[in-house]
Order: structure tokens, then sequence, then C-alpha cells
């Protein structure tokens, strides 16, 4: 059963009331910490806290109603559709009432103590409709560890702003960590046919609304990456499907980054073709040369040599990535997601 929040009197509210909110699947391993972590914030600015659970299989659910039953701040909501998009507009829409700001937190990260802190300080000097943060990757294993430093380099990422730690800037879009409820609601929230980047698309229509978003530079994010190379081909063949699907929305074009990514899997297609026309597989084997020579230099400014590794794995990535676009700009017309 759903309990409104009621709002503080106008006399005792603060300046900013932050709603604060964990879409969480599968997260056994951290979302007693994180939740914990920003219950202390939200008892202290007077806010609430809310696991958007999608039916986790692993005691996420069940650590979560053990805590929303000890804690009047915390607060279970079932996540039915599974997406982090629907489950943050159920949120918003059934605990939103006398709060000013979203806060959307992510399970399987690490915050600063002044994350929420820094974020609202951020918004009121800016003012700024959303404040985006930057993600540094960290793992714990060998192949987390090979995936993060994949991610945080060039040869991953692209050279993407919010992919390390932010500059203090405007920008286009950014990871997701600060928004106006009123500009929330405004733009009607995510778009829950979205799976992934959905973020970017909410981004777009922020933006074309007049909404200004600040990548700041106070504060960052430490982000756990997939811990194998199956899982991380499957989360980037999402992610180039989330992003083709915002384009086709928005009949927009992608930047010169994403372009190239974009052009792999045809490359590596016409490479098929060599031996008829050998000028076909050039572009292939400049990538792979790129990538791999990516890799080396790496691994000696790290003066690591597993991270040569990292060319390989960067290539996995571009090519995940650029079959997931394709799959969903040639597929049968559908919704976005």
């Amino acid at each position: 059963m759903t309990i409104q929040v009621q709002p503080a009197t106008p006399a005792s509210r603060p300046a900013h009331v932050p709603l604060i909110v964990i879409p969480s699947l599968n997260e056994a391993r951290h979302i007693e910490r994180v939740a914990l972590q920003m219950l202390s914030v939200a008892r202290r600015l007077g806010g609430n806290v809310v696991i958007a659970d999608g039916g986790s299989t692993d005691g996420s659910r069940d650590i979560a109603a053990r805590l929303a039953s000890r804690h009047n701040r915390l607060h279970l909501l079932d996540n039915p559709a599974r997406r982090q998009a629907s489950g943050i507009n159920a949120a918003v829409a059934a605990f939103g009432s006398g709060h000013t700001h979203l806060i959307r937190v992510d399970a399987h990260s690490l915050y600063s103590e002044d994350f929420v802190d820094a974020l609202l300080s951020e918004a009121t000097e800016t003012g700024a409709s959303a404040v985006v943060v930057g993600m540094i990757a960290a793992g714990e294993g060998f192949l987390q560890r090979l995936n993060a430093s994949t991610q945080n380099a060039r040869i991953g990422n692209g050279g993407s702003g919010h992919r390390g730690r932010g500059r203090g800037e405007w920008v286009d879009h950014g990871h997701h960590a600060l928004m106006e409820i009123a500009a929330f609601r405004a733009v009607g929230g995510y778009d829950p046919d979205f799976a992934h980047n959905e973020d970017a698309e909410l981004d777009h229509r922020l933006r074309k609304a007049g909404h200004r978003i600040w990548l700041t530079g106070e504060t960052a994010i430490t982000y756990f990456p997939r811990s194998g190379l199956a899982p991380l081909a499957r989360q980037y063949f999402n992610f180039g499907r989330g992003r083709a699907a915002n384009l086709l929305k928005h009949r927009a074009r992608p930047r010169l980054r994403q372009a190239a990514v974009i052009a792999v899997w045809p490359m590596l297609v016409a490479a098929w073709a060599a031996p008829l026309a050998f000028a076909l597989s050039l572009p292939a084997l400049a990538w792979g040369c790129a990538a791999l020579s990516g890799g080396l230099a790496l691994a000696l400014v790290r003066r690591s040599a597993p991270l040569a590794l990292s060319g390989p794995v960067a290539m996995l990535m571009h090519l995940c990535w650029s079959m997931g676009f394709w799959s969903r700009v040639l597929a049968p017309p559908r919704p976005w997601a």
C-alpha cells in the first residue's frame, strides 16, 4: 500500500527538500549500504528515500522491506515494469509532494558523504534545472578492474564529458543525479518505453523546454561496471539500442564520436568482402589498430602490462554498441525501447 508523504508546513520547510530515489533490481550486495547512507541525508534535510524495486530475486526486496519497516523516511515501492524509468516516475508520482528536487541514486555505485549537499548547492548557485555528475569506474576483481580502466579511458568512452570527473560546465547530457521535480513533471518524466538511454532522452526534452543542465565538478560517483565480458557485451548492445531509439524518436543526428562507433559493424561487414576488394577492409583494420594501440598506450602510461587488454575490451564494447544500434534502426517500427 502506498503511503502519501505529508509536506512540511511553510514555516518549517527547508529551502531544498530532496526525494532520493534508488531504482533497484537484484542489488542485495549494495542496497542496504546505499539506502542507509541516503537515509541519513534525507533525515537531515527533511526529505525521503524511496527504493523502487523491480522484482528482485536475490533478497534485495526483503532487505528493502526490512529497512522500510524500521525507518519512517525510507519507503519500498514495487516497480512491476522493472525499468528504471518506470520506477522513478512511480516514486515521484507517489512521494513527490512536498519535495523540491529529485535525487537519482544507483545502488551499485559509491557516493561521497556530501554528495546530495554538493548537488543542491550547485543547483542554487547555477540556477540549473538539472545537475549531472561524472562517473569514475572502479573494480574489485581482475575483469571488473579491466572493464573499469577501459571505460575510464578515451578508447572506451570516446571522450564523453561525464565519463570522469566533471569540469563544471553547461552540457547537453550527463549522468543523472539531481533534477527539479517541477521541471521533471513539466516535461512528463522519463519515457517508460526506454529500457536504456532514458536519461539522455529526458535531457533532450528538458533542453527543448528551455531547462539548463549543469555538469558539476564538485562531486562525482564511483561506478562499478560489469564484472565479466558477456554481461559487458549485453550492456553495450542495449546501450546502442537505446541511443538509436533516442535518435529515431527525436529525429536527431549522432555526434561525431557516436557516428564513429555506429560505423564499426558496417566496417566489419565490408571487411568480409576484402578478398574481392582489399580496400573495403582498410576502415576495419584502422579501427582495430587504433583500439589496440590505445590499449598499449594505456598500459605504458599506467605501467601495468595487463591494461594492454583494454584494447580488445574496447573493441568488444564498440562492436556490441554498434550491433545494438543497427538492430534497433533496422527493426520494424515499434515503441522506442
